[in-house]
């Protein structure tokens, strides 16, 4: 089949993707398979062979990454539940003192961020924002939008979040060296939308009747808001206090309930847990790049170092001293663990399709094709990767899909350039980049964000779109300074 032919099978089945998505609200994971199928009949696999390419490239995927979010996700549930991430939220409001509390929230953004997805992060520190809010009398925009920022940040950029996983896992990149580059390019990314925010909230934000009459009470309008936001207000009370009510999932609920009661974990425990497993993958990368091959410890580094290792042995770790010394009986916890598995199923599944999908673009031969064509453009492979991710995070709204579609067209090109690990660890952090920017009316964690904060779309648009795009370009840059060093 001639490249011109291949080309258009390739642009067509990315073009239907995305028409059944947006236009047919098809779930991504029915929509990938689909088109993934149409695209390999179409390119010339053998009716046959069909079969065996799609179970090759769901295979191949979930045997990496599968084990990696669910265990992240159950991590991610044990913390959540068992009060740690609200104790670990509260307790830096309290360190960080009363005019540092938007710094509090963001540094919490991105630590509960590491183990914890968007959505359920979101849910979980939105209350105190509510509460910090109310009590300090200041609009609420100044303490969830570089809170949120830095939530969707750390899902958008490092492992075990399934975006991250899933782009490592197809372009061979090391789990390793992504957070190792991973994290300071996160924290810094965060502590610039810490401070962009601030320059954003200096403009007032009308907030929505239901949200506005939540948190402050019926009788406050945008113009109390506005005095206040003003520095107008007339006694002003200060400093971080009541959480306000905000229901989660019914299950969730039920489940929280039939917990013994036992006082919030502490903050050094909560933070040791979360910080474990990310030293353990990163003491293991360097083991392996620094000690000989016949040492002991660098066979010990190697296996305790390995991520499904990791959480695993945090997972346990999480279970006993947030559990079970906490009063949890055996089948509590085990409730708990089982919790978090409904909430990603569905994102492995997209994330395997998006495997299943590369394997037939490798397999038509549609890969080499994409590959020579986008060598011939002359921008370097980091931009592509990261301008592809973001036009797919734009036209279709999921992180993930963006991600793993276009580590799938590109890792074709990749096998042909001799990348360094270091290398290809930087092109997964700015096709982070690329998912991070572009958040907006078809992406379900900007309706989140607007909703829960009070905004109207056009105000969401100038807040939380434009500070994820400027956050992920930045991301890009930073990874093209470091580029040439590494």
């Amino acid at each position: 089949m001639s490249p011109l032919i291949l080309m258009a099978t390739a642009g067509l089945g990315i073009a239907l993707l995305l028409f059944l998505v947006l236009k047919y609200k098809f779930q991504p994971f029915v929509a990938l398979m689909l088109v993934s199928i149409l695209v390999a009949l179409v390119a010339g696999v053998k009716p046959a062979d069909l079969v065996a390419t799609i179970e090759g490239g769901m295979g191949k995927t979930l045997g990496h990454i599968a084990i990696i979010i669910a265990l992240g996700a159950m991590i991610g549930r044990i913390i959540e539940l068992s009060g740690g991430a609200e104790a670990l939220a509260k307790t830096l409001i309290e360190r960080f003192g009363n005019r540092r509390t938007p710094l509090a929230l963001t540094v919490a953004g991105f630590i509960i961020g590491v183990p914890v997805f968007f959505e359920v992060g979101v849910i979980i520190l939105m209350p105190l924002a509510y509460g910090v809010a109310r009590r300090a009398r200041k609009p609420l925009l100044m303490f969830a939008l570089p809170m949120c920022a830095a939530l969707l940040t750390v899902h958008a950029f490092l492992p075990p979040h399934p975006g991250a996983v899933a782009a490592a896992s197809q372009l061979g990149a090391d789990l390793g060296r992504v957070l190792m580059f991973g994290l300071p390019l996160t924290a810094f990314l965060c502590y610039v939308g810490y401070r962009v925010a601030g320059r954003m909230t200096r403009r007032f934000y009308p907030m929505s009747d239901d949200i506005r009459a939540e948190i402050y009470g019926p009788h406050v309008t945008n113009d109390d808001l506005r005095a206040w936001h003003n520095g107008n207000a007339q006694n002003v009370e200060q400093g971080a206090g009541a959480v306000a009510h905000m229901g989660l999932e019914e299950s969730t609920s039920s489940l929280v309930a039939k917990l013994p009661p036992a006082p919030a974990p502490g903050f050094g425990l909560i933070v040791s847990l979360i910080l474990l497993p990310i030293i353990l993958i990163l003491l293991g990368t360097l083991a392996t790049s620094l000690l000989p091959i016949e040492s002991t410890l660098r066979a010990v580094m190697t296996v305790l170092g390995a991520p499904l290792v990791a959480l695993l042995l945090d997972t346990l770790l999480c279970a006993w001293l947030l559990g079970s010394r906490r009063g949890w009986s055996r089948t509590q916890v085990s409730d708990v663990i089982g919790s978090a598995l409904p909430g990603v199923a569905m994102v492995i599944l997209i994330a395997g399709a998006g495997g299943v999908f590369g394997k037939v673009l490798v397999d038509t031969g549609i890969g080499a094709v994409v590959s020579d064509l986008l060598r011939t453009t002359g921008l370097p492979v980091l931009a592509l990767g990261f301008l592809l991710t973001m036009l797919l995070r734009a036209v279709q709204g999921s992180t993930t899909v963006a991600l793993v579609t276009t580590a799938g067209i590109i890792s074709p090109l990749i096998a042909t350039l001799n990348l360094t690990p270091n290398h290809m660890a930087l092109l997964c952090l700015a096709m982070g980049g690329g998912g991070l920017a572009m958040s907006h009316i078809n992406d379900a964690g900007y309706w989140i964000f607007t909703k829960l904060a009070g905004l109207n779309v056009a105000d969401g648009l100038r807040t939380w779109t434009v500070i994820t795009t400027l956050l992920g370009t930045l991301g890009f840059l930073v990874t093209l300074l470091i580029w040439p060093f590494v």
